[in-house]
């Protein structure tokens, strides 16, 4: 077996050799800023061909993305207002169901007996007070000729105000006791995708104790995600500073993108925004809400968000490959006077297509050097020659990655 580990590697070449060292002086000189010794811009016999695009000031649209959770546009608990035995299960479960439509069916033979007691108790007290009253109005004419006493009629008149009122007491026990009767039968409160039954026929339902089933609307959908609290106060700063343009009405539109990576078909808007920010996220939380016909999207399933309507002003677009990083940040060589490179400071930001947007340290007209910056350093002179694939940026396509969050 070849002994790979006592194998000296061979010395480059002289000339290989002191290509490698001017790369790496030129590429240091350019991170420090510093101009280059006399003769070294031009260490590679004349000006350095390079190419470059002229960059113009933009408004582009911005993309947020996060990671979010889907819910239930409406979620209700289904219980029973009544106690009693559980009779009957009346829907499918998991199927979809409609509002009002009865899910259970408690045992209504007690029922019925309270409501037929409190239908007897009405009659007798209406036939209570029919008496009363018949006996008020025979005593009336006997008061002014003193045929009986004044505390006889008043009396007879108390005794028909209070069995009126045993009247009304009774019918309320009526309409309570109708109302028990129509409880046995538990209904959906609305439309939406039923859950499993957590009570089987024969069990003992002690009223609203007692969680039957939950019925969720699913169309239209939420969904729920956190907006990182740095990034909500940049956004603001830079809205406030009026480098970026809110939508109307501050409502986001809304699309998803699911677990396996295919994008949603449908889009929505945000509707509500949290104040608070959690002290366990360090976020804001954020709902959407978005139509589900079909019922393709399942409360709890993690998604991805993103959110656009928002625009960032007076920004540039340049080449991903034209923006470099060193020890004082990113920059950019443009050419300056004399068609010599320049080092420019940028603040580099959100990303659209295969362009980096810089949102300072350019100007309109400047011409940003694409191809041929492993070459450089501050004040070499350059040839400029345009890019092989497009004079200037490419135009802003769908834009991808602005932000990301979660």
């Amino acid at each position: 077996m070849p002994r790979l580990l006592s194998q000296s590697r061979p010395a480059l070449p002289p000339s290989r050799a002191t290509f490698f060292l001017a790369m790496l002086s030129s590429l240091l000189l350019a991170a420090c800023g510093k101009a280059p010794e006399n003769g070294q811009a031009s260490m590679f016999g004349g000006p350095v061909p390079v190419a470059a695009v002229t960059v113009q000031e933009e408004t582009l649209p911005i993309t947020l993305e996060y990671a979010a959770q889907t819910l239930g546009s409406r979620e209700v608990e289904v219980r029973a207002r009544v106690t009693g035995i559980l009779q009957k299960r009346n829907y499918v479960e998991g199927a979809k169901v409609k509002a009002g439509q009865s899910l259970f069916t408690i045992d209504p033979a007690p029922f019925e007996a309270a409501l037929a007691r409190a239908e007897a108790d009405v009659a007798a007290a209406e036939a209570r007070y029919e008496q009363a009253e018949r006996e008020a109005t025979r005593l009336a004419p006997l008061v002014q000729p003193k045929a009986i006493s004044q505390k006889e009629y008043d009396d007879a008149l108390s005794a028909k105000s209070i069995t009126r009122a045993d009247v009304l007491a009774a019918r309320a026990r009526l309409r309570e006791a109708k109302l028990n009767l129509a409880w046995t039968r538990v209904e959906s409160p609305l439309a939406g995708i039923s859950s499993r039954a957590l009570k089987s026929e024969g069990s003992l339902v002690s009223g609203p104790d007692v969680l039957l089933t939950t019925v969720t609307q699913t169309d239209p959908i939420q969904v729920i995600f956190g907006i990182p609290d740095n990034e909500r106060l940049k956004l603001r700063q830079d809205a406030d500073a009026k480098r970026v343009i809110w939508p109307k009405d501050g409502r986001f539109k809304v699309k998803l993108k699911l677990a396996d990576g295919s994008e949603y078909g449908k889009s929505g808007f945000t509707d509500f925004s949290d104040i608070r920010v959690s002290r366990d996220t360090g976020t804001s939380e954020a709902r959407a809400e978005l139509p589900n016909p079909d019922n393709l999207l399942q409360p709890g399933q993690f998604v991805r968000v993103q959110l656009s309507g928002a625009s960032r002003v007076g920004v540039f677009r340049v080449p991903q490959r034209a923006v470099l990083e060193g020890p004082q940040g990113k920059f950019v060589f443009i050419v300056g006077k004399e068609n010599k490179a320049e080092i420019r400071p940028v603040e580099a930001g959100d990303w659209t297509g295969g362009d980096v947007v810089i949102s300072k340290g350019l100007t309109s007209g400047d011409q940003v050097i694409v191809d041929g910056v492993i070459k450089l350093g501050p004040g070499a002179p350059v040839q400029v020659s345009a890019p092989p694939a497009q004079q200037t940026p490419a135009a802003p396509d769908k834009p991808a990655n602005a932000k990301q969050g979660g």
